[in-house]
């Protein structure tokens, strides 16, 4: 069983526990997801089952896609609203100025990452920092918003603003470090009340499988054409077909940082890509 399996990520789930429940579903421990999310957030986890969890790392890095709800007005510990809060006050801001906000906030930018996350410093996770009430210096990581859009009224409610914005982001973007530099951009404070993630490359939240398919059995597992479009193609003879089935370093003569090799039958063989020691060569990345 290889492929890739879509899941519908409900409320109030880790992705360890979907990735433990499908695992004991197919009777397999070969699966790994491809970017966390939190147990508030719903929406496109992309498990990778058997042969296919040597591509994580490269579903990982597809930039991705989220339907958030801002609550601007507060300020909590974890940056959502399942957080004790610290800070609060009236706030009533119009959605022009958030619009206007969004626009300025699509950019490549050094992103805080937030204490209650899973990054290491010095061999620990930042939460355990936090939960053990100790102050650190946070990280900081560069990521780019490609696309950010207010999508709803702004709805003034019991002293606070609450918007819905989309966002289409790179790989390593907090969706609650955002929002804290939207409502920081509006001289306020703010927090997330809900995420959705719709997107993660081509993988749709259309396309998903829910956990009641996964019970039931009528989950679909799709091949690695998806993300293996996403490379130039090169088709190879019987000779170099034999070379890169053994792994062989070639020449560099595609002008490409990655490229997928197939062989005349269109079965893929492996990912190359350039070869660090000599930029002339290229080396297997991923065999197929």
């Amino acid at each position: 069983m290889n492929g890739i399996l879509l899941i519908d990520k409900p409320e109030n789930y880790t992705s360890r526990d979907i990735v433990n429940i499908v695992s004991k579903k197919l009777g397999t421990k070969k699966i790994g997801h491809t970017g966390t999310l939190d147990p508030l957030a719903t929406g496109v986890l992309i498990l990778c089952v058997g042969n296919a969890t040597k591509m994580v790392e490269l579903v990982t890095a597809f930039e991705k896609e989220y339907i958030a709800t801002i609550i601007l007005g507060i300020k909590t510990d974890t940056g959502d609203i399942t957080g004790s809060v610290v800070e609060e006050s009236k706030v009533h801001i119009s959605k022009e100025m958030i619009v206007e906000v969004c626009k300025k906030m699509t950019k490549t930018y050094e992103q805080t990452v937030p204490i209650y996350s899973a990054v290491k410093i010095n061999g620990k996770k930042l939460y355990q920092y936090a939960r053990d009430g100790k102050r650190i210096k946070l990280p900081t990581r560069k990521v780019t918003i490609y696309e950010l859009e207010c999508i709803s009224d702004s709805i003034y409610e019991n002293g606070k603003t609450i918007v819905q914005i989309r966002a289409l982001v790179s790989k390593g973007t907090y969706i609650r470090s955002l929002i804290e530099d939207i409502a920081k951009e509006l001289s306020t404070i703010g927090t997330m009340s809900s995420l959705r993630r719709i997107k993660q490359g081509n993988y749709t939240i259309e396309a998903c499988n829910t956990l009641e398919d996964i019970e039931n059995g009528s989950y679909q597992i799709q091949d690695l054409t998806q993300i293996l479009s996403r490379y130039p193609i090169i088709v190879v003879d019987n000779y170099l077909e034999n070379r890169i089935k053994n792994g062989s370093i070639l020449e560099n003569r595609y002008q490409e940082e990655v490229i997928l090799f197939q062989n005349k039958r269109e079965i893929p063989l492996a990912l190359y890509k350039i070869y660090e020691k000599d930029p002339t060569k290229i080396k297997p990345w991923k065999m197929l």
